[in-house]
């Protein structure tokens, strides 16, 4: 295979990945929506939908172990590369799961009146979307400086994560009937928490491409240290 070919074929993985990030990206987005406004069709719909953003990850998958397989020799840098896009499509299908998890807890949570207004969890899904959008490009552009900030924000997650939490630990005690509905709003929160640390691995990839050293970020300082 010559190298212009190969080129062209990362560059086509590279536009893939892009795609997938934002179908996750949206999906995220447009669940949350849904559980804030209990939006049964826009769940449902998202709920489905999930079926696209598996598809396109084992398509992508395809046709990343098929350019290593018929490339010829293939130089390390771009092994590095053609393996961290298995790892990021695998952490971006992953995260459309959360997503769709989110869509399934408004439909079950149907009719059923609102223990609290929708604050916390939304700015979750604000940043953490965002934290999406920047990684992605970082791993398409191999920006290692861009890399190492984005999972500071993670913290921000943690933060509100644990705020959701505590407030909604406090529901329960002050009223025994809310227990399920309390329940089901931690498991959208501790969803969106999950996608904030999968977006820091896909950092960590996107670093090890570039410079060959297997890095994680400390959840408790995000200091990178060598694993």
């Amino acid at each position: 295979m010559p190298r212009e070919t190969l080129d062209r074929k990362i560059q086509h993985l590279r536009d893939e990945i892009i795609i997938l990030g934002s179908m996750v990206e949206n999906a995220m987005i447009d669940s949350v929506e849904a559980l804030k406004k209990r939006d049964l069709a826009a769940a449902r719909r998202i709920y489905v939908q999930d079926n696209r953003i598996n598809d396109k990850r084992f398509e992508l998958e395809n046709e990343t172990i098929t350019t290593i397989a018929t490339q010829q020799p293939i130089m390390a840098r771009d092994l590095r590369l053609l393996a961290s896009m298995l790892e990021v499509t695998s952490e971006l299908e992953r995260m459309g799961d959360y997503a769709k998890g989110i869509a399934k807890i408004t439909l079950l949570l149907g009719d059923q009146p609102p223990i609290k207004p929708l604050i916390d969890i939304p700015r979750m899904a604000e940043i953490t979307a965002s934290m999406l959008h920047r990684a992605v490009g970082a791993f398409v552009a191999l920006d290692i400086e861009v890399s190492k900030k984005i999972p500071d924000e993670d913290d921000l997650v943690d933060d509100l994560y644990n705020q959701v939490y505590r407030e909604l630990v406090m529901i329960m005690f002050s009223n025994p009937e809310t227990i399920d509905r309390a329940n089901y709003l931690m498991w959208a929160a501790h969803n969106l928490e999950r996608m904030a640390d999968r977006v820091t691995n896909i950092c960590e990839r996107t670093i090890y491409a570039v410079t060959a050293e297997m890095m994680e970020f400390r959840a408790s300082d995000d200091e990178l240290v060598k694993s």
